[in-house]
């Protein structure tokens, strides 16, 4: 067994552009714990997202602070603290924070996922 505390882990800057603006990353979980799943803490400025993009996996996203938007091609839901989002593999989506709050968010995924960023 192993117990992580977030508030121990760095919070790392993640310049990319799937991102339209500043987020930090807290690894929780990686490839050297376990085979299958990575589990990250992310943590989006106010009003900051990441653009429409595909996994090859499922994502599971637990969130954790502020309010946020997690959104679909077709829906768009405002998630807050203990709210737990299903995106199955494949599907186009976005999320990040609601306009004027920040938002953090634990995401699961496989570590053999692939996402591919749909979004310009």
């Amino acid at each position: 067994m192993k117990m992580i505390k977030i508030n121990q882990v760095p919070k790392t800057p993640r310049e990319s552009p799937i991102f339209t603006g500043p987020v930090t990353m807290q690894p929780l979980v990686d490839e050297s714990l376990s085979k299958r799943f990575t589990i990250t803490h992310v943590n989006f400025e106010q009003s900051v997202r990441n653009k429409l993009h595909t996994h090859t996996s499922d994502q599971v996203l637990i969130v954790t602070e502020g309010k946020g938007i997690v959104a679909t091609e077709n829906e768009e839901v405002t998630v807050g603290p203990g709210d737990v989002v299903f995106i199955p593999a494949g599907e186009k989506h976005w999320h990040g924070a609601a306009q004027g709050s920040t938002f953090s968010h634990i995401y699961v995924l496989s570590p053999e996922s692939t996402t591919t960023q749909i979004e310009e």
